[in-house]
């Protein structure tokens, strides 16, 4: 069984940064692409990034792209969002994927 236990959101001003960390279990990670995906309330579910298995190529949606870093540690079974100069517009729940499987998700709220 696929699950998928996210953490590390919160409260942050804009311009700060925060890492999140999804932690997977019950299929091969190691041999797994994953994904990050976010949502408003009211709005579609938004890709973010990609990363392959190996975790030596990466993927970002365009207004993401040189802010937010995606890695992986196939040892710990966990994979990364690390996000920088984070706007207002950022603010949402954060879930990582796998072939459209998702955990709970954390909340990311930037604010002054």
């Amino acid at each position: 069984q696929l699950q998928f236990v996210e953490s590390g959101g919160g409260l942050v001003q804009p311009g700060g940064s925060l890492r999140l960390s999804c932690v997977a279990s019950g299929f091969d990670f190691s041999s797994a692409a994953m994904g990050w995906y976010r949502q408003v309330p009211g709005k579609r579910l938004e890709w973010v990034g990609s990363i392959n298995g190996v975790g030596n190529g990466t993927k970002y949606f365009p207004s993401v792209k040189g802010r937010f870093t995606i890695s992986r540690d196939n040892a710990k079974n966990t994979v990364y969002l690390q996000m920088n100069s984070l706007q207002v517009e950022d603010t949402a729940l954060y879930f990582c994927d796998r072939a459209g499987r998702r955990g709970q998700g954390t909340q990311v709220t930037v604010s002054p």
